[in-house]
């Protein structure tokens, strides 16, 4: 595949303190020293512990956005995908300095514990009467990377990160030891699992496109995020709910002699923390899909979610993926441990992070709620008196048309493959083959025009979709309306000129489009204005003012969007126009 690799910026080397300066000018609560890359709490509580933490850039909103109340206190930036330099890290101890202590919370990769780790025992032999009140821990949750082949530097550290950020952070702000805040950030760092998942690596801005070898049709299980290769990939890229089991069952076992990290015990016992992650260029789309399946397979393995967070947390830049951390909760029958409620009343407390995002604070709806949704009834506000003047001619017209409109479909999606986005001839062949169904079914019925009529509305909104299904429902809504008002019993063509007179203005209440707009109301308002002269007159008008839209400069519609040069070149009749024109002459035969 190929990497995106475009990106907005100033220079590629300027772009992480642009960034940063963008932040603390949106957040007026943080402030930024700009010469070592840190970003702090501008009024910030020093009776309380502090939390300090940080990493290279390229994963925001990590780790600079979780600076706020009841999160970080401060957050060093490096360059992107690179760890900050001890340096950096000991102006950030200093700005932080506090009466309690302060927490250094780093995700498990060398650089980050290197410099953070030097930093601290740099200053901790400059200030001894302070170096028990500086702790460290190092969080890695990552699931991919086996225990042979962790062995020796250990799991990585993801997004899992940021729920030590949250639960850590609240604690602090309640005024709690250092010790305390301590031990709570290493318990909960010991209970997350996290797995990443890629349909591509991502591209850092300055350097050189990569060659990820990533198919067109293949993902990657385990890709870490800053490109490293992952555990396997996968080809084709199957549906969620085949992927997301598979992945889940890499957090969640205690049989894999490679894995097996977090101590479940797989009884119907288990709560969890769910939070999905987007890796950065995953649409908001696709994350509320992953997130509705997972929840279907932890249910399904009898765990028991009590919290789900969604967005993004720890990004890759614009990598497209996602990542799903759990964070297992204590048993019941757990000692020496944070509570359940403890855990989840800090995980719930209220935080001015602009990277945090909002959750309900409550355990998730069963599945069964959506399934279970009120009916909403309404007695019929009409009687069938409006019938045809002949049952069998109405229907035979409706039928006539929709089949007009089928046979018309290659023709009307070829002109909207010019003038359009090419849907028209599909939307409108759909509406029709449903238009038929109703017909067959008795729902559509010369014997009942204004039910049919309204009949036709609620298929327009359902079967066409679109802009094209709105304004065919709202028309024929309105048609209904203006029939409704007739005190004949009979649909005769005064009473049909009538109502397309105030259906066609209410339709003008929302749209611009009038007459010549090189759309479908230039040949309906043909055909409704021409109406009092008779039927053949008024589809020859229709026919005329379809054929003119060849010629005509789009003021609204889809051809409004392509470039007019093309369209004059091309000639192509509008296709909304032309299933216009369509409809009415097979009305008419």
């Amino acid at each position: 595949m190929v990497v995106q690799s475009k990106h907005f910026l100033n220079t590629a080397p300027s772009l992480v303190l642009d960034s940063l300066e963008g932040l603390c000018t949106i957040n007026t609560h943080l402030a930024l020293d700009p010469i070592h890359r840190v970003v702090y709490l501008a009024d910030q509580d020093r009776s309380k512990v502090a939390l300090l933490c940080g990493g290279g850039s390229g994963h925001e909103p990590s780790h600079s956005g979780f600076v706020g109340q009841g999160a970080l206190t401060a957050a060093v930036c490096g360059n992107v995908f690179a760890s900050p330099s001890a340096g950096q890290v000991r102006r950030a101890i200093d700005l932080i300095d506090n009466e309690k202590g302060t927490i250094i919370v780093v995700k498990n990769y060398t650089g980050d514990v290197l410099n953070f780790g030097l930093a601290k025992e740099e200053y901790a032999a400059r200030y001894p009467n302070k170096a028990d009140r500086v702790k460290f821990v190092i969080v890695g949750d990552d699931v991919a990377v086996g225990k042979t082949q962790g062995s020796i530097v250990g799991r990585r550290g993801l997004a899992g990160v940021c729920l030590v950020y949250k639960i850590a952070g609240a604690l602090a702000q309640t005024g709690a030891s250092v010790d305390e805040v301590y031990d709570v950030a290493q318990y909960v760092s010991s209970r997350l699992g996290t797995i990443g998942v890629g349909l591509d690596h991502c591209h850092v801005p300055g350097t050189a496109v990569p060659d990820t070898h990533l198919g067109a049709n293949e993902l990657e299980i385990g890709l870490g995020i800053h490109n490293e290769s992952g555990h396997r990939r996968i080809s084709p890229v199957p549906p969620l709910n085949e992927l997301i089991p598979t992945l889940l069952e890499m957090i969640t076992s205690t049989t894999d002699k490679e894995r097996s990290f977090i101590p479940f015990k797989n009884d119907s016992t288990d709560r969890v923390v769910l939070l999905v992650n987007n890796l950065g260029g995953l649409s908001e789309l696709e994350l509320g899909g992953v997130v509705a399946e997972a929840r279907r397979a932890l249910d399904k393995s009898g765990i028991k979610i009590m919290r789900i967070l969604s967005g993004s947390f720890m990004t890759s830049l614009n990598m497209p993926g996602f990542s799903i951390t759990v964070l297992l909760l204590p048993a019941a029958n757990d000692t020496g441990t944070p509570s359940v409620d403890l855990i989840l009343s800090l995980l719930d407390d209220s935080t001015n992070t602009p990277g945090w995002k909002w959750s309900s604070r409550s355990v998730p709806k069963p599945p069964s709620v959506f399934s279970s949704l009120p009916t909403v009834t309404h007695a019929k506000a009409w009687s069938a008196s409006l019938k045809a003047p002949n049952i069998n001619q109405f229907n035979s017209a409706v039928e006539r048309a929709c089949r007009a409109l089928i046979t018309a479909e290659p023709e009307i999606t070829y002109m909207d493959s010019i003038a359009g986005d090419g849907d028209c001839g599909l939307t409108l062949k759909g509406g029709a083959t449903a238009v038929l169904e109703a017909l067959s079914k008795g729902s559509i019925s010369g014997n009942d025009v204004l039910g049919s009529v309204i009949t036709i509305s609620h298929i327009a909104e359902d079967a066409m979709g679109g802009t094209s299904g709105a304004l065919y429902s709202i028309f024929f809504s309105a048609l209904a309306q203006a029939l409704a008002k007739s005190s004949s019993s009979t649909a005769t063509q005064e009473v049909w000129r009538t109502a397309l007179e105030a259906a066609l203005g209410r339709l003008y209440t929302y749209t611009r489009a009038r007459p010549p707009s090189r759309t479908l109301v230039d040949p309906l308002a043909a055909f409704i204005g021409t109406l009092s002269s008779g039927l053949a007159a008024a589809v020859e008008a229709a026919r005329e003012a379809a054929e003119g839209t060849k010629d005509m400069e789009a003021k609204a519609g889809r051809s409004a969007y392509v470039d007019s040069i093309k369209l004059k070149a091309e000639r192509v009749t509008d296709p909304g126009a032309w299933g216009v024109k369509v409809v009415v002459e097979a009305l008419a035969q």
